[in-house]
This record gives structure tokens, sequence and C-alpha cells, in this order.
């Protein structure tokens, strides 16, 4: 193994067994509601630089994440299913309703048609280690952070993990 990498390995080692979520994340982020119009929410983002945020509702919870990835739809647009036809009838390859979700996004003028809902989420008082571990296995960028009533109190990115490891 390469020592850098030896290295690097034991600083996330530090900081995964000594450091929770809250003193890594960056706290009370930037939140938009579903029914706020897209081009609001894509310029909040491009104004703080910043990929992505949690979508809350009128009572404060967390209903959903928009982020990079689901704007990307608006510029890239969709393709039809893959389909067969037999005897005048239509078989898609693939699951309708996804496709139904696609045509969602591209067409979405608000934050709640184009958001990913069912975000994953993490405690504050949870470790580093499970914040980074998710993030990996997910394949995501970013974990709302929650309180224990339920309420988004933070966001934890990949960036944050890192500089975490930096400070270290």
């Amino acid at each position: 193994m390469h020592f850098d990498t030896i290295t690097n390995v034991r600083n996330l080692k530090s900081i995964k067994m000594n450091k929770t979520i809250a003193q890594v994340m960056t706290p009370t982020p930037i939140t938009v509601t579903p029914e706020m119009p897209l081009k609001e929410a894509i310029a909040i983002l491009a104004e703080n630089k910043i990929s992505g945020l949690p979508v809350i509702d009128e009572k404060g919870e967390l209903v959903g994440v928009i982020s990079e990835s689901d704007l990307m739809w608006q510029e890239t647009g969709i393709e039809a299913p893959p389909y067969i036809m037999i005897l005048d009838s239509i078989i898609y390859l693939q699951n309708p309703a996804k496709h139904d979700q696609e045509i969602q996004k591209v067409l979405g003028q608000t934050v709640g048609d184009v958001m990913s809902k069912k975000p994953i989420t993490v405690s504050c008082h949870e470790s580093v280690k499970k914040a980074a571990q998710l993030l990996h296995d997910k394949q995501i960028r970013r974990l709302p952070v929650m309180d224990e009533k339920g309420l988004v109190v933070g966001i934890i990115t990949q960036g944050d993990i890192i500089r975490a490891m930096a400070s270290d």
C-alpha cells in the first residue's frame, strides 16, 4: 500500500472514531419547499455554490432532496422506453411507471416535481463513519442531518468529511 493511502486511512479512522456528525456537518442548511418554482431553487444552488438542498414541508418535515442530478433531467430529456409490438399490442420492456417519473422530472416546474423523495438521513449523534459509509454505499453526495424531533438541523457532505480529515 502506498504511504499516502495508509496515512489517509489512519486519518479517516481517527475522524470516524472521535467525531460525531454534529461536529462535522454544515449546520442550519438552506432549505426549499416543494411548491417553490424550480428556477428559484436553481438560482439558490448557483448563488451559494452548493449541489443540493433539503426540501421541507410547511411543518418543517423533510419530504425530499433536490440535487444537481435531479436537475440534469431538465437538460438531457428522456428517451422512450424500449418496447416490442405483438399483434398490435405494445409491450414495454421496462417499467412504464419509471418512465412516467422521468417525464415528470423533465417537465417539472416546481421543486416537488423533480426532487428525490424519501431521502436517506442520519442523526446528528451518529458517527462520521456511518455518514461516510452511507454516502459511499448509496452513491450520494449529501445526507440531511436530523435531530431527535425529526427536524433538519444540518447537512453532511463528502466535502465536510474531507475537510474534517484535513483538520485532524
